[in-house]
């Protein structure tokens, strides 16, 4: 299966886990997807036989409440049973609204924002010190940018010049309350990382070519300093009726709009040319 392939089942994941009576944060999610495919088949160093080898690459997922997206993407690559999916929300199910540390590839538990990068920070400075070329990849919300605790994190990172330390923030311009960008500019954004001591670059968030490109490349190693991807994504991503839209953050699908939301995911797929490995239920 290609890689727009994988991320139109994680979607459909993802939509199936809308439609249960819990719902999900969808919007961020679906905005994830590309992303997460791209590193967990493509680019990270991990194995789903053996989820604790001390060489693979670590991932964060601190903005925790996309969590759908991450479940999906952990089955689709064999670190859990896709049937496991269903019980998403359930009393006694592993796969709570946010990740939890008893479920393989999952390295912490998340969901309080801000606290991401200061882990990762953590992670990639251990990985150093036991001389390990492992690296970490954190992926964080653009609106989770406005905590405090990132920059205490990326000023730390900075200083300690942290080459094996990615944070990638999902750059959807929404948050629960509206637009991100009365916050900043892409471009002003950009220049806060720099002036942390950051590389920054910059990718269409939905391009899978283009994600691997970025995400697989080391850093110039005479800068000795940890890079940041700002992938430029659209919230609700591949549902025609809830892309750009703030009610998206968090949905619970009726049966109707979960019939409309796959269908629209399979139109959005037959366009970008990556449905043709996968087939409607």
């Amino acid at each position: 299966m290609n890689s727009a392939g994988r991320a139109l089942s994680v979607r459909r994941h993802i939509v199936e886990m809308a439609a249960t009576a819990a719902g999900t944060h969808l919007g961020g999610s679906l905005s994830a997807a590309d992303i997460l495919v791209a590193l967990y088949f493509d680019v990270m160093r991990v194995d789903p036989r053996r989820p604790d080898r001390p060489d693979r690459d670590r991932f964060i997922l601190s903005k925790g409440h996309a969590a759908a997206a991450l479940y999906a993407v952990l089955a689709e690559r064999g670190f859990i049973e896709v049937r496991e999916l269903a019980e998403y929300g359930r009393a006694g199910s592993r796969l709570g609204s946010h990740p939890t540390k008893g479920l393989p590839g999952v390295e912490f538990p998340t969901g309080s924002l801000g606290h991401g990068l200061a882990l990762g920070t953590g992670l990639a400075l251990a990985a150093r010190r036991d001389g390990r070329d492992s690296r970490t990849f954190v992926l964080l919300g653009d609106g989770e940018l406005q905590e405090g605790s990132v920059w205490e994190a990326a000023s730390t990172a900075g200083r300690l010049g942290l080459d094996g330390l990615v944070a990638i923030v999902d750059h959807n311009r929404l948050q629960i309350n509206g637009s991100t960008e009365e916050y900043g500019t892409r471009e002003q954004l950009s220049d806060r990382w720099r002036s942390f001591g950051w590389q920054v670059r910059h990718v269409p968030g939905h391009d899978a070519a283009e994600l691997c490109r970025v995400l697989s490349a080391r850093p110039d190693p005479a800068s000795q300093a940890p890079t940041v991807v700002i992938a430029d994504t659209v919230k609700g991503r591949g549902i025609a009726f809830m892309e750009h839209h703030v009610n998206s953050h968090y949905a619970v699908l009726s049966p109707r709009l979960r019939k409309r939301a796959l269908a629209s995911l399979e139109r959005s797929a037959r366009r970008s040319g990556g449905s043709e490995e996968v087939t409607a239920k």
